[in-house]
């Protein structure tokens, strides 16, 4: 079934219009809602929330727009809300994104490059506030422009560059040991 005709099945009250929006961004989602709370049953419950919500607020949906940014935008800020509110210690769990990085043909030496790589980039992100993470994952693996942030965001375009600015200064300051001994430098 294709994207236009579950909206407009949901927005006529018939719920089985849900499937195939689950089947389409479940994945995606889950992934999104993963990278920003780091903690995979959150992220799965929080993925679950916003899908019935969708349900419920579909009437709100321009159907002239595409699902998957306003969907995805829901999931990063309830993500962004569920890591605030629970203040859980985050889980370092890393077999999701481990799956998202992977190399399809890795050899032995690269396989364990990539595992110290991730854990390192993985350990750094873990250090950022909730919503420059979320600003990460946003511009960088859904790839918004800082405009759509904005737009999704529905705040001003200069908060969503001082997130991404702060998020960016903050990860090169955790990864300089990282790039200096790429570099040899040791700098």
């Amino acid at each position: 079934m294709e994207e236009q005709k579950a909206i407009a099945r949901l927005k006529r009250g018939d719920i089985g219009g849900l499937k195939a929006l689950v089947h389409k961004y479940q994945v995606q989602a889950v992934r999104t809602a993963y990278l920003i709370t780091r903690d995979r049953a959150l992220a799965e419950d929080t993925v679950q929330a916003a899908f019935l919500r969708a349900c419920e607020r579909i009437g709100q949906f321009d159907a002239g727009r595409p699902f998957g940014p306003w969907f995805l935008r829901s999931v990063a800020n309830d993500a962004v809300k569920s890591v605030t509110r629970s203040k859980r210690q985050i889980s370092l769990e890393t077999g999701s994104l481990a799956d998202l990085l992977a190399d399809p043909n890795p050899g032995p030496a690269q396989v364990a490059e990539a595992a110290d790589l991730r854990q390192t980039v993985w350990d750094a992100l873990g250090k950022l506030p909730p919503a420059q993470r979320a600003a990460i994952v946003l511009r960088y693996y859904l790839g918004l422009s800082e405009a759509e942030m904005a737009s999704e965001l529905a705040c001003p375009p200069g908060t969503v560059k001082w997130r991404l600015h702060a998020a960016r200064k903050r990860l090169r300051r955790l990864l300089r040991p990282l790039w200096a001994a790429a570099s040899g430098s040791g700098r």
